[in-house]
């Protein structure tokens, strides 16, 4: 996590339970409902810049909406805009990233989930999910159940976890993967070094190489070769950031013989070359 966060003012914040004790967290109220759905904790935020949050390797979905000024999310190694009516998935287990951009406060409400990864997540896309929505429900739940939490009434409780968890799915609805693909993807991503092929791919979908390609462009907008290379970066940038292994050593982790080709490719998807991700990350900056 980046070491700038300010300025940042969180409010309205409700968490499952008392176990993770970080200051901002600490005195905020408790809602034990929220585990039923694996929510961690609901907030409002407020941030302007130069406030930055990077995490790389972030254990659960994040959802929020954006109901003034705007904002940068990190998607596929390129900062795109959230803007007041807009609402953004940020998917488990890969780096993701947030910042404050424009004159005025970002204000956002958001939901943050907690997921393992033998699970379907909420959205179970790879890359951050960026779409129209409309904040202002959300947001008054979010309002609503810490007014609850505080006072102790469980009837009510319920009826403002429910509905939050409800307005996040219908937001992620529209971005749900077809269970194999998402079987796929965990085999690809948990074997990263074999040189898949479109067929063995194919084959472990159960798919024919037509159905396969169909179903990532409708769902990714990419063929299932460019998928697995987008995985293979995610998983080099990692380790780069957390690692001290040799970007040679990575390269062939991630099924990369040459070494030229990989830092060629993880520049293209990345937007950085291996050896700057490396020095950034020795430098605290991601």
């Amino acid at each position: 996590m980046s070491a700038t966060q300010v300025p940042l003012r969180r409010s309205h914040v409700v968490r499952c339970d008392d176990r993770d004790q970080r200051e901002w967290l600490r005195s905020q109220p408790v809602c034990g409902l929220l585990k039923q759905h694996h929510i961690a904790h609901v907030e409002i935020i407020e941030a302007g810049r130069p406030f930055q949050m990077m995490r790389r390797d972030q254990s659960g979905t994040f959802m929020f909406a954006c109901f003034g000024g705007e904002g940068l999310v990190l998607a596929d190694g390129k900062w795109q805009p959230v803007r007041s009516g807009e609402a953004c998935l940020l998917p488990p287990f890969i780096t993701n990233g947030i910042k404050a951009t424009g004159s005025t406060p970002w204000q956002l409400c958001g939901v943050r989930y907690l997921e393992s990864r033998e699970t379907v997540p909420i959205v179970a896309q790879r890359s951050p999910v960026i779409g129209a929505y409309e904040p202002e429900p959300l947001r008054l739940a979010i309002q609503g159940l810490h007014a609850e939490s505080s006072k102790g009434s469980p009837a009510q409780m319920h009826l403002w976890t429910e509905l939050i968890h409800s307005y996040v799915l219908r937001f992620a609805e529209g971005y749900q993967t077809d269970p194999r693909l998402w079987k796929l993807w965990e085999q690809v991503g948990a074997t990263l070094g074999q040189p898949w092929t479109l067929d063995e791919l194919a084959t472990c979908a159960c798919l024919s190489k037509e159905q396969l390609r169909k179903l990532c462009h409708r769902e990714l907008g990419r063929t299932p070769m460019q998928q697995v290379a987008f995985l293979r970066m995610q998983r080099a940038r990692h380790l780069l950031s957390t690692t001290r292994d040799k970007i040679e050593s990575i390269s062939r982790q991630v099924g990369y013989a040459n070494p030229f080709t990989f830092s060629n490719t993880f520049q293209k998807w990345i937007g950085w070359r291996p050896s700057q991700i490396r020095r950034a990350g020795q430098a605290g900056d991601i």
